[in-house]
This record gives structure tokens, sequence and C-alpha cells, in this order.
């Protein structure tokens, strides 16, 4: 019977439905914004539960029409905060009809690495590193090719980035060097980030594919075009210029854009080019596949 796997974070809603083989029925991704505020206020907004519930609606539906009998879901930073979330996890439980579990950060970057492990099995043997840029936090991973070497959430993402710095349309240079500062300042002080040297980096979860998605100029999403797709740094840093120099607007209307994604793309996309400078690496790969993905292996037991 098919399985439902349900990821709870900052900015989006992700729901996948797989068969026991792992085929695909549904990969959809919705944006609730339930971290809205909640670096400035350490509480869900109303708005933003409501708003989120409303997925938790549709995504049953789709749950129900898929013939879907085993449902898991996990909530990521957002939850793992929020003091009121037990305003969202309750009714959202109820909608859904299965436990929501708040993974902690060490979870979520585990089940980022066993997604990436499983896409590229062409890694294995040597090492890399797994960045997961989310709305609320950052998961980085590093393996030796075989296994999980070390593993790190630090507290910065799209979402609350944007909300602590950038508060004009474009942003101002001052407002830009305050993000890149406190990036640096976070990275810095984490043990496992400083121990990293050039590696191969893959990028998961919708910063990275976003950033594909421009690089290729696509006019439709397609996930298996930016699933294994090398982005230069030096594209990167040309997106990243790019976005900060465009408003909202003129954001919202580059192709491979999505909208919903517009306001906070240029926060997550500083984290991903500082990351990569600090290791001194020449590309990334990004890959459309994260903690749902993991998740989806760990219970259908396919191995690849």
């Amino acid at each position: 019977m098919p399985t439902a796997v349900i990821d709870i974070g900052t900015n989006t809603l992700l729901l996948l439905v797989v068969d026991d083989q792992m085929k695909v029925l549904a990969d959809l991704c919705e944006f609730g914004r339930l971290g809205a505020g909640l670096d400035a206020t350490r509480h869900l907004s109303a708005e933003s539960i409501d708003r989120s519930l409303e997925i938790c609606r549709r995504y049953r539906a789709k749950i129900d029409e898929l013939g879907a009998t085993h449902i898991a879901i996990v909530g990521t930073q957002a939850l793992r905060e929020a003091s009121n979330r037990d305003a969202f996890v309750g009714p959202a439980e109820q909608i859904l009809g299965a436990p929501i579990e708040v993974i902690s950060g060490a979870r979520e970057a585990e089940l980022s690495f066993l997604s990436v492990a499983r896409t590229f099995p062409e890694l294995a043997g040597s090492p890399y590193v797994v960045v997961d840029v989310g709305g609320g936090s950052t998961e980085i991973v590093a393996s030796d090719g075989d296994r999980i070497i070390g593993a790190t959430s630090v507290p910065i993402g799209a979402v609350r980035l944007t909300e602590r710095h950038l508060k004009h349309d474009p942003p101002t240079a001052n407002e830009s060097r305050a993000l890149f500062t406190d990036i640096d300042a976070v990275l810095g002080a984490d043990p496992l980030v400083a121990t990293l040297t050039c590696a191969t980096i893959v990028a998961t979860a919708g910063t990275a594919t976003t950033l594909a998605a421009l690089a290729q100029r696509l006019s439709r999403y397609d996930a298996a075009g930016v699933t294994g797709y090398k982005l230069a740094t030096m594209s990167l840093d040309q997106q990243l210029a790019r976005l900060f120099t465009a408003n909202l607007a003129a954001r919202r209307e580059m192709r491979g854009m999505e909208p919903g994604r517009a306001d906070v793309i240029a926060g997550g996309a500083a984290i991903l080019s500082r990351l990569v400078h600090r290791l001194g690496a020449a590309s990334l790969i990004t890959a459309d596949r994260g903690v749902r993905w993991g998740l989806a292996y760990t219970l259908t037991g396919v191995s690849g």
C-alpha cells in the first residue's frame, strides 16, 4: 500500500506519497510559512497556523485519494522552537489522522544524508558534505563516503535571516553586510564546520533547487532537471548579486523562480554561498530530495 510522508518546515509543507518500490505517486510543495515571525516572537502566529492547517486539509484529501494507509509526519525547526507549537500540532494531527514527530536537528540531518546517499550512490567511497538550507535552520552533514562522520544543525535559515536582516526591497548594502556577518559568525562558531575542507557538496531543499532552476532558466519546475545539477560557485555568486539588487516583483518574474520563495531566496542563497566559500569548493550539486525522501526510504526499506 502507498506510504505518505509529510515534512512540516518553517517555510513549506511537503507531501510525498510513494508505493512500496518508491515510485512517486505525489510530490507536493505548499508554502505555509509556519515560522513567519518566529525569530522575533518564538510564537506561531494565528495566521500561519490557519494557513498551514488548510494545507493539511488538502494533503489529507490527496492521501485519501491515493489510498495511502501508512502516514508519517515530521516537524522541524519551527515546531522545535515555538512555545505554542501545540496550537498547531493538535489540530494538524486530527486533520491528518497521524501523530506529528518533532524531530531533532540531528535526526533531520540524518534523513537528509540518507536521501542523498540513496540518490547518488556514485558518491560512495569519497568524502562529501550534505547541506540542507531550510526556513529556520541549516543542517550540515559530513560523510567519509560511506557513513556520517559529523552532523550539525545551525539556527540560520532563509525565512529567519530574511526577517532578521532584509527589511528593505531590495535590501540595502548595510543589510546585506549584516546578513553575511551573521552567517559567518554562526558558521565560524560551529565545531563541525570548523573542521570541514574542500569536498563535494550536495545541497538539498528549496533554496538549492530554486537556484538550480534559475541557473537553467526553467519555465516549469523539473525535479529531475535540478537533481544532479552542478552549480558553479561563480554562478551562485552571480545569482546572489542578482537577487540582492532585484526587488520582490522582479524576483518573482525571474525564470525558474518559485513565486512563494522569492521573498526569502536571497537569505537562503547567502547561507549556501558563505558555506561554499568557507569550504573552498568550486561548485555544488543540487538535489530535489531531502528529509521527506530519507524518511520514505526508511519506511519502505527500499535501498535505492
